[in-house]
């Protein structure tokens, strides 16, 4: 194996709480009930995936304009919320643990459907911890679809079946192993019954080199 690829929300850093907020502000402004439970089902999946699983509830009609308006100003309120992030959002498990991978020759990328991503690792200095990012901005298919981690290992000139995934959610360990990647689960994806390595806690990938 000669690479990692990891998911970045639920991964690297938790803005989990910041989508909800957002999220939240617009389905109240529909009059559209939106709780932590639907919130869970939005993780991994793409903004107008995500819109339009809150639309579900929706009783009127939306056109694909109004649609595109009301993802760009959950957009916004999600961007404004994350000006709240500093480098102290990253736990010093996961600068240390891609510090040690990077020095054992791993090349290490983000495979994140967020189109934020860049804005989201810049705010908390993470940019020069990764060979390659690919996200949002550069597919046009999100997870479960294998195109955003495809896409990164061609960035990191490295065949699929010699990369690694990290991912949180369920769709993320579906298009890992869609690419014919090596899918390791953390948090709720480790106990999702695809996930060919569960790991409890972000350190325990530097055990996995060594299997």
């Amino acid at each position: 194996m000669k690479a990692f690829i990891f998911d970045l929300d639920g991964v690297i850093v938790f803005t989990d709480k910041f989508h909800y907020q957002a999220w939240k502000v617009i389905a109240d402004k529909m009059g559209i009930y939106f709780d932590e439970e639907i919130n869970n089902r939005l993780r991994g999946v793409s903004r107008m995936e995500s819109l339009n699983i809150i639309l579900e509830k929706y009783e009127g009609t939306l056109s694909l304009e109004q649609k595109e308006a009301l993802a760009e100003e959950k957009n916004e309120l999600y961007k404004e919320l994350l000006n709240s992030m500093s480098p102290e959002a990253v736990t010093n498990e996961v600068r240390d643990t891609l510090k040690t991978l990077r020095r054992m020759g791993y090349k290490l990328a983000i495979g994140s459907s967020s189109k934020n991503a860049k804005f989201i690792l810049e705010k908390v200095q993470l940019m020069d911890y990764f060979d390659a990012i690919s996200d949002g901005t550069n597919i046009k298919k999100s997870k479960p679809d294998p195109e955003v981690f495809l896409m990164a290992a061609e960035f990191l000139k490295e065949q699929p079946e010699d990369c690694f995934v990290v991912e949180d959610a369920s769709a993320g360990i579906d298009a890992a192993k869609a690419a014919g990647m090596t899918a390791i689960g953390i948090g709720e994806a480790s106990k999702y019954e695809k996930t060919d390595v569960p790991i409890a806690s972000f350190e325990e990938l530097i055990q996995i080199t060594q299997l």
